[in-house]
């Protein structure tokens, strides 16, 4: 399922408090979608990894009650105890099967020992596949029973959509809309310790903000996404001295249109993100493409439209849309 249908499910699922479980490859952005999930919701969040967890950890420890005579559970202190929120259990499948035993206990009864989940909260899990190159236990089929089951796909056009909203560098993001297999490289037959997944394309954007030297900067960004994408990203970039002024377009005084492909891609991704961070721009932006190449001026404005910048009232897109609508059919 693509992250944009995957988190309309979630949104419901998670208000009527249904278990929900997300499977998919490492460095897809499980985790990150459910707590953006809670940020919108503007709830609580508890990342929980079970994988480093013993079964004590989850259901506490016991002591001896002196007025009832009898032994009782001290609940960890970090499970929730008030309000509202989304307890996510990540690595669900990956923990030994004495903690996804005390994790099922919880998951179905929503309480565990002397501990029970306030009714504001909800569980979601999430798990790598077992083909995944991963350690991974077998879910025991009383367990899986509990959930709603979502296998998570990547998505370029999802990406790219988050990409700009987090302020991903337009030359990330140009790259992968010219080389889209590049997003995801992981291959559970190999050895290779370094791939490219939307993770670690988050670790090169904070690489090319630290501003590394010429002499590192392949073997960092190979550490990030493996040596054969990083050399073809390096290659690529390159490309952006030869761009237009992008200041001048977004002025509205740009009047230069580049033919090669690979120059287009990282010129729509350049614009797409000025115009995100200045609104004002967008007349001078919507002129501009009239010239340019119909797939490209199409997807800057799908770019824009998914990142919610409405274009309806503005005189330029009417003129756009009169010239592009044979390729919006």
């Amino acid at each position: 399922m693509k992250a944009t249908n995957l988190v309309k499910s979630l949104h419901s699922l998670i208000e009527q408090k249904v278990p929900t479980f997300l499977w998919g490859a490492p460095g897809i952005g499980k985790s990150s979608i459910v707590r953006e999930i809670a940020k919108e919701k503007n709830v609580g969040f508890i990342d929980l990894r079970l994988a480093l967890m013993d079964p004590t950890d989850l259901k506490g420890i016991p002591f001896y009650d002196k007025e009832s005579h009898t032994a009782l559970w001290a609940p960890p202190a970090f499970l929730p105890k008030e309000g509202e929120g989304i307890l996510f259990l990540d690595e669900l499948n990956s923990a030994a099967p004495a903690v996804q035993s005390s994790a099922y206990q919880l998951i179905l009864d929503r309480r565990i020992g002397e501990y029970e989940l306030p009714d504001g909260w909800a569980i979601v899990a999430a798990g790598n596949r077992e083909g995944d190159r991963g350690v991974t236990y077998k879910m025991p089929s009383p367990l899986a029973n509990r959930f709603v089951h979502f296998e998570l796909e990547v998505d370029v056009d999802d990406w790219r959509e988050w990409a700009y909203k987090n302020e991903i560098d337009p030359k990330i993001i140009a790259y992968i809309s010219y080389k889209n297999e590049h997003l995801f490289t992981f291959d559970p037959r190999s050895d290779t310790k370094s791939f490219a997944t939307p993770r670690s394309w988050e670790y090169v954007n904070k690489i090319l903000n630290a501003k590394l030297s010429s002499d590192v900067i392949l073997d960092s960004l190979s550490g990030a996404v493996g040596k054969d994408v990083a050399v073809g990203f390096l290659s690529f970039i390159k490309v952006m001295d030869k761009l237009p002024d992008i200041d001048a377009i977004l002025n509205g005084k740009g009047s230069k249109y580049p033919e090669e492909i690979d120059v287009l891609y990282s010129l729509s991704s350049a614009l797409v993100s000025g115009v995100l961070k200045d609104e004002s721009k967008l007349d001078n932006l919507l002129n501009y493409t009239l010239e340019l190449k119909g797939e490209f001026a199409v997807m800057i404005v799908q770019d824009l439209q998914r990142n919610g910048l409405t274009m309806e009232h503005s005189p330029a897109f009417k003129e756009w849309v009169q010239k592009f609508s044979y390729l919006l059919t």
